[in-house]
């Protein structure tokens, strides 16, 4: 009888978790802090992974490169240098495009790109880009860029509310970004000056969860009109080597519930510290539940949130949920530096999560999100060293002072949280 050769698994290129897939019961935000909490090792045992292995739908993809960024002006010249390189083809998707000197220097890389062969394609929110003209568009597509507004105003009303939310960089299928940072000045101008550089952080990958992010641009691109392109499979890799990826991505329908129950699952595991950063904090008495049980389970549950923000109403909002908070255990400090435009989380010195989605409704109902969430020792601790570094330049939120402040601020707050869901 001869003997079969070895099977090896491969990927096929299909969004997971699936669309309209339905979350078994078990497994929702609020029954699957039962499961993770009765882990041994909480996140760092073995059953982590294959909870939100359930959870997600998708696979945790092994032997990637890491590199983590906190300044624009590194991230930017990261990504030219990527698309530089470029010998195929670029992906780019972002929520917000600007035609300024750093909208203009992506501009000049792309065209570099396309005169070059290779194969561009840029997707850009409407809304989030609404500031840059029309002939920025036609300038790319005078060079042989295919480029293509998410959801365009005015067109199709009823999808006004659905926006493209992402920020995706792929190069031939090998290096890709993505993280808080949409590509304009506040994020890194070429002279920036204290103050007025925002607060971001972005994530490279080098190596298959680069594949999986193609897959998710793929979803938008469709979305927004592009013509179908083909992606390989990918081979699984079996590698004890670089970090574990899985992408989290959503969209209306498709993987909000699932990106929701992992950040809960997330909590419930956690046994010594949880700590988060995020630009617009208005989640819902559900969040602040999950928060300030894992606080009393005497988990160092910690909040960066701006103390400068480019929307004032969100600030507010979050402000309606402070003193519960405060009063759960959660500490709570406010970014002074600057606008503080990051979504990262970090736990227990291994699990790590960087993306674009925000802690609001808008984030888990209405918008496309792309975010990764690392298993990494060496990147917690980036994140967590940072996480310290901007500590140094918030101030921290004591429940006695937040309980003197007066009867019009808080009747202010309350007024903005009830606002939350249409933020």
């Amino acid at each position: 009888m001869r003997r079969r050769g070895p099977r090896f698994r491969r990927f096929r290129p299909i969004l997971r978790p699936a669309p309209g897939r339905k979350l078994p019961r078990e497994l929702r935000v609020g029954q699957v802090g039962r499961l993770a909490a009765a882990l041994p090792a909480g996140i760092e045992d073995p059953g982590f992974e294959i909870l939100l292995r359930r959870i997600d739908g998708s696979p945790f993809h092994a032997g990637n490169e890491v590199e983590i960024y906190f300044d624009g002006r590194s991230a930017f010249a990261a990504m030219r240098a990527a698309g530089l390189a470029a010998r195929r083809e670029i992906l780019l998707e972002s929520y917000i495009f600007k035609d300024d000197a750093t909208g203009r220097l992506f501009l000049e890389e792309v065209q570099a790109a396309a005169a070059r062969g290779v194969q561009v394609r840029v997707v850009a929110d409407a809304l989030g880009s609404f500031s840059t003209h029309t002939k920025f568009w036609r300038e790319m597509d005078s060079h042989g860029i295919e480029v293509h507004l998410f959801h365009p105003l005015f067109e199709q009303l009823w999808y006004q509310p659905f926006r493209d939310h992402r920020k995706i960089l792929v190069v031939d299928l090998e290096v890709a970004f993505t993280g808080g940072m949409n590509i304009g000045e506040e994020y890194g101008s070429p002279r920036p000056r204290p103050g007025q550089t925002w607060r971001d952080t972005h994530v490279r990958v080098r190596g298959p969860a680069a594949w999986e992010m193609a897959v998710v641009f793929s979803e938008g691109w469709k979305h927004a009109g592009g013509s179908p392109f083909e992606i390989d499979s990918l081979p699984a890799v079996e590698t004890a080597e670089g970090s574990r990826i899985l992408v989290l991505d959503s969209r209306p329908n498709r993987g909000q519930a699932e990106s929701a129950a992992v950040l809960a699952a997330i909590a419930a595991a956690s046994r010594r510290r949880l700590w988060i950063t995020n630009a617009y904090f208005a989640p819902g008495r559900g969040a602040i539940r999950i928060l300030t049980e894992t606080a009393a389970r005497g988990v160092d549950v910690r909040l960066l949130l701006p103390g400068k923000t480019d929307v004032p109403i969100v600030r507010r909002a979050a402000h309606g949920y402070y003193g519960a908070l405060l009063e759960g255990g959660v500490r709570i400090f406010e970014y002074q530096a600057a606008i503080l435009h990051s979504k990262t989380l970090v736990a227990d010195g291994l699990v790590s999560v960087v993306g674009s989605t925000n802690l609001d409704f808008r984030s888990f109902l209405f918008n496309a999100e792309c975010d990764l969430l690392i298993l990494c020792p060496v990147t917690a601790a980036t994140l967590e060293q940072a996480f310290h570094e901007d500590l140094e330049k918030s101030t921290e939120m004591h429940l006695a002072d937040w309980r003197r402040r007066s009867w019009l601020k808080k009747l202010g707050d309350r007024a903005a949280r009830w606002l939350s869901p249409l933020l």
